[in-house]
């Protein structure tokens, strides 16, 4: 709005400038006119009328001349003024409709502003009859939450009157119809879980043991803590006694094994736990009798070359025992703590034959999971080179051999298989329960191993005490070389049901208490046989 106003003035001013630069011109004309006029009546008085005359044209002439100058800037005036005022127009035009639009926003979002508070406050009207309603509903609740406390005290208290027995005695009867009817869906419960496991899972792992095993045939030589050394006639004892007891002192001393000559004919006895020492003494005495010069030099000179051949014979077993397993790459330091359990056994078997047999076996077994062969086999292979020096270096053999298999830098899952092969930490691969599995085959075949007379007896009487601990036992008989464990409870104590959690019971307790090889099989009889297996 200034800027037109600013215009129409400019315009205006332009317009008297214009009209006082007409005005000027016309006088200035006008006052030349009258001078010539005045010249002329001086000179030429006759041409008095004519020079009026033509001054009084000129004047018409300037006057017309200048209404239409003027008339023509009044125009000219006009159209601009015109112009300007159609652009302020528009303007004003475009701003009215821009004015309207906004104002049209406004009043729409005046609108829904409206419609949100009448929303919101329906909806606050109506929270509050909520809130009310829910007031009034807990009110009422609270009221006959009383009322039925009341009314549950008043039928106890009848109850008890009527049946003549406390609450007490009523929650036991309760408890026991609970208990009996838990115990069934219990025992139903865990019959239809081992049914589903069984379905699913031991087909697979009867197929899968079933092809190691037959793949896979070892043969046992029980060996024990004495080596018998034969005697081509009795007079020979004498010779290696020597004077005075000084031949088989230095035999001692220097193997460190016992030599025991007794009155069995012809047999003398070598006697000692580290098996390496008693095969040196029994190649030394062997040749000793074959040569027949038995003297203390002889003996220390024999000794000496014996022990240096028997680390070249270590060395050749464990190579043989490396490439008949298929790792050929070990390092020469555990090759021959390998080719050590050769002279080491375990309740009678050989640790090195067992060695070999549970690489074989995880080798067949994890081929059968997909797993790698190769890695599997050379685990199973090192599971128990601790044994070979556990006489040696303090720990267990499981120790030992993770700190050995750490410190020539076997694969990690090598390092995890032998560190828990006993369960003494958990197993971080499926290769490592693989070549536990292996082990506990190999070991629980029948004629694997020796077990002392002793032992044996104590395992089957500390099965059949920990059957007949439970309440409802009637009498238990251990079976099988202390396999099964058959336990025959009293029908009146024992249902049905409760005859599989027994079961359950006793296969835990097992588990918990006694070492031992393999699985133990566990049969509770009553009127019908529930069957477990402590692994």
């Amino acid at each position: 709005m200034p800027n037109v106003i600013i215009a129409i003035g400019a315009a205006l001013i332009g317009l008297v400038i214009g009209y006082v630069a007409v005005t000027l011109g016309l006088k200035s004309k006008k006052e030349a006119a009258e001078l010539t006029l005045l010249n002329a009546e001086q000179d030429v008085v006759n041409t008095r009328g004519k020079a009026q005359a033509e001054a009084e044209a000129i004047r018409q002439t300037a006057e017309r001349e200048s209404k239409a100058h003027k008339k023509e800037l009044l125009l000219e005036a006009k159209e601009e003024a015109r112009k300007y005022r159609l652009e302020i127009e528009q303007e004003f035009k475009a701003e009215r409709q821009e004015l309207k639009q906004m104002e049209g926003r406004l009043s729409e979002r005046a609108t829904a502003l409206d419609r949100k508070d009448e929303n919101l406050s329906s909806k606050e009207k109506t929270l509050d009859s909520k809130e009310q309603s829910l007031t009034d509903k807990s009110r009422h609740i609270d009221e006959r939450e009383q009322r039925v406390a009341e009314l549950e005290t008043q039928k106890i208290e009848e109850l008890e009157r009527i049946s003549s027995l406390s609450q007490e005695e009523a929650k036991a009867i309760v408890l026991e119809k609970t208990e009996a009817d838990l115990a069934h869906d219990i025992a139903t419960r865990i019959r239809e879980a081992e049914r589903e496991v069984r379905d699913r899972s031991d087909k697979t792992a009867k197929e899968i043991l079933s092809q190691a095993m037959q793949r896979m045939a070892g043969e046992y030589v029980t060996e024990q803590t004495i080596t018998t050394v034969h005697l081509p006639d009795d007079g020979m004892k004498g010779r290696i006694i020597g004077r005075e007891g000084r031949n088989i002192r230095t035999l001692e001393s220097l193997t460190g094994v016992d030599v025991i000559i007794d009155d069995t004919p012809e047999v003398v006895v070598l006697s000692g736990f580290d098996p390496i020492r008693r095969e040196i003494a029994r190649i030394t005495l062997e040749q000793l009798i074959s040569d027949g010069r038995i003297h203390p030099a002889r003996i220390e000179e024999l000794v000496e070359k014996n022990r240096q051949e028997l680390d070249n014979r270590i060395r050749e077993y464990g190579e043989a025992a490396a490439y008949e397993i298929g790792a050929p790459n070990l390092h020469p330091d555990l090759i021959k703590i390998m080719g050590r359990l050769h002279f080491r056994t375990s309740y009678g078997q050989n640790v090195l034959r067992h060695s070999i047999e549970v690489g074989k076996l995880a080798g067949i077994l994890a081929g059968e999971m997909g797993e790698n062969v190769a890695l599997a086999r050379r685990a199973g292979f090192l599971h128990d080179m601790g044994k070979a020096i556990d006489r040696e270096v303090e720990g267990s053999h499981v120790e030992i051999g993770t700190e050995f298999a750490r410190k020539y830098k076997e694969n990690p899952v090598v390092v995890n298989t032998i560190a828990s092969h006993h369960g003494d930490v958990e197993p971080e691969s499926v290769i490592a329960v693989l070549v536990a599995a292996a082990d506990a085959l190999s070991s629980a075949r029948p004629g694997a191993r020796n077990e002392s007379m002793e032992n044996y007896i104590k395992r089957l009487r500390d099965l059949e005490e920990i059957a007949t601990s439970f309440d409802g036992v009637q009498s238990s008989f251990a079976l099988q070389a202390g396999r099964e464990i058959r336990i025959m409870v009293q029908p009146k104590k024992v249902s049905d049901d409760q005859v599989t959690i027994l079961a359950h019971k006793v296969r835990e307790k097992i588990e918990n208490n006694l070492d031992y090889p393999g699985n133990i099989k566990v049969t509770v009889i009553r009127e019908m046989r529930a069957v477990d297996y402590a692994k």
